[in-house]
């Protein structure tokens, strides 16, 4: 297959723990051909999607990882498999990709689905399960989060489009900083901000349960710094290895045929003390560990579902 990667640039990632590092990485082992484009080199010309791309090879070898041959006119109708893989924030910038990959439906696939990512991001999807998440409310209105927190007490506080734990606020029963914070947030721009209850069970660990077109396989524990209350990774989070519960089977079985009919083949979705917290389908992370965890190639597994999906 010719397989394109849409993604930041790809000389700059770790290939220890990038996802998809790890998925181009099994592609090459298909010997699939892989191309390479950064968001801003995709363009709509005369009725065609096109992307100047370049050829890529990898190896696991840090610093030498991504060999790119010279820049070519791509157009993404003669591709088989095209991989939505950029980082948020999910912006304007970021939407107008979704609608442009978009026009590719029946030509070419698009993983995951531009359609249902625009439509149902990280932390909106959730709303469809209220059963399954904490106590939770989106506003912007100072009052309306004035008065969640005056019932819950202890809340987080975040950005709706945020990512990577960035901007990420606990705001305990004696804080008084949700005027300074919102009007900080406000200041910055015109999203809504999104409160949850503040869950303790935080601190024995965030779990990221991968979901391959539906289907869970498996799970990292992301277990906060000390005198930290997020959970990721780069922010100081320890993975440990982990096992799903009964609970968290229950919640897959919830929302993994709806992913499946969605397009969504590769998802990752947080769930603290059996509460899910949000289903990641923008640029979800955590192949690497999960393999080296559990012993599985998680990478073989999507690249089975969209071998499917092509049949």
């Amino acid at each position: 297959m010719k397989v394109a990667f849409q993604m930041d640039p790809i000389g700059s990632v770790n290939i220890d723990a990038d996802s998809s590092f790890r998925l181009a990485e099994e592609a090459q082992a298909r010997g699939h051909e892989l191309f390479f484009y950064t968001p801003d080199h995709l363009s709509y010309r005369e009725g065609r999607i096109m992307a100047r791309a370049h050829s890529l090879r990898v190896q696991r070898v840090q610093g030498d990882h991504a060999h790119l041959g010279p820049i070519v006119d791509l157009d993404l109708a003669d591709v088989d498999v095209v991989w939505l893989r950029q980082d948020p924030p999910f912006d304007m910038g970021y939407i107008t990709t979704t609608h442009l990959l978009d026009r590719l439906k029946g030509q070419t696939l698009v993983v995951n689905d531009p359609f249902w990512v625009r439509n149902n991001p990280e932390k909106l999807l959730v709303l469809d399960f209220p059963d399954l998440t904490p106590p939770t409310t989106i506003a912007r209105d100072l009052s309306v989060l004035r008065d969640f927190k005056d019932r819950h007490g202890d809340i987080i506080l975040k950005p709706l489009y945020g990512n990577g734990g960035a901007g990420v606020f606990r705001l305990p029963e004696s804080d008084r900083n949700l005027n300074s914070l919102h009007e900080l947030f406000t200041g910055m721009n015109r999203e809504p901000l999104i409160a949850q209850k503040f869950l303790p069970d935080v601190a024995k660990g965030d779990k990221r349960i991968i979901l391959v077109d539906g289907a869970p396989v498996g799970a990292i524990n992301r277990v906060p710094a000390v005198g930290e209350t997020r959970s990721n990774l780069h922010v100081g989070g320890r993975a440990e290895k982990v096992g799903l519960t009964a609970r968290e089977h229950e919640i897959c079985a919830a929302i993994g045929p709806r992913l499946k009919e969605m397009g969504q083949v590769f998802v990752g979705i947080d769930v603290i003390g059996g509460y899910l917290t949000e289903i990641n389908v923008t640029s979800p992370t955590g192949i690497q560990e999960l393999e080296r965890f559990d012993g599985v190639n998680v990478a073989a597994r999507i690249w089975d579902a969209i071998a499917a999906r092509l049949g």
